[in-house]
Formats: C-alpha cells, sequence, structure tokens
C-alpha cells in the first residue's frame, strides 16, 4: 500500500513538474502514472548499472554525472511512453532536478501525516 502512494504522489510530481517546464508535455494524470512506474522500474534495473559502467567519469565530475544519467533516464521513458514528450536533453535534465526536489517536499509531507509527533 505504502508503495503505491509513493507511485501516486510521484505521479502528481510528474504533473507538477510539467506544468513548470514548457519543454515537457505530459497528457494527462493516467500517463503522469504511467511515467511515474516506468522511472522507478528504471532506477530501479537500468540506473545501477548505467552508475557502475560510468564510476571513472562520475568519479571525475565529483558526482555530476548521476544528474546526466537521471536525465538520460527520463529520456528512455519518453521514448517508451506516448503523451509524455520531453523536447530535448536540457529539458530532461531541468525535469529530473524539480521532479526529485517536488517528490522529497510531497514525500516529507506524507511522512509527516503519517506520524504528526515526527520531529527532526
Amino acid at each position: 500500500m505504502n508503495f503505491l502512494i509513493k507511485l501516486l504522489l510521484s505521479a502528481i510530481s510528474v504533473i507538477l513538474t510539467s506544468y513548470l517546464l514548457p519543454g515537457v508535455t505530459v497528457e494527462g494524470f493516467w500517463v503522469a502514472f504511467l511515467v511515474a512506474v516506468l522511472l522507478s522500474l528504471l532506477n530501479v534495473t537500468l540506473k545501477p548499472i548505467l552508475v557502475l559502467f560510468t564510476i571513472p567519469i562520475t568519479f571525475l565530475t565529483l558526482g555530476l554525472f548521476l544528474l546526466v544519467i537521471n536525465a538520460l533516464i527520463i529520456m528512455i521513458a519518453d521514448y517508451f511512453i506516448d503523451g509524455f514528450y520531453i523536447d530535448n536533453f536540457w529539458w530532461a535534465l531541468a525535469f529530473s532536478l524539480i521532479l526529485s526536489i517536488i517528490n522529497s517536499m510531497l514525500n516529507e509531507l506524507s511522512a509527516k501525516s503519517d506520524n504528526p509527533d515526527r520531529r527532526r
């Protein structure tokens, strides 16, 4: 159940991010939900492989190459899902940054609503 809630929050994040960026188009909530599902699958399966193969360049760029990997994963999702369009690499990079910020804010709000006595 918790995983489904996180997917729904990710779908909301995808929609919010697409409203903020003119180079990103999402054609509805179900497309955003599919994007959230595919991004989670790609982050679990493909991302560790890409990180492993790019350790030297990631080390040389002090970890900034991980942003490129995130953008590539988003472009892969763009390729596979009709109704989700990213204009170019730079929009994918901006999308990944803003999506992660919105996701973390929504997850923090969700965690606080689960446990109102939670303190940081």
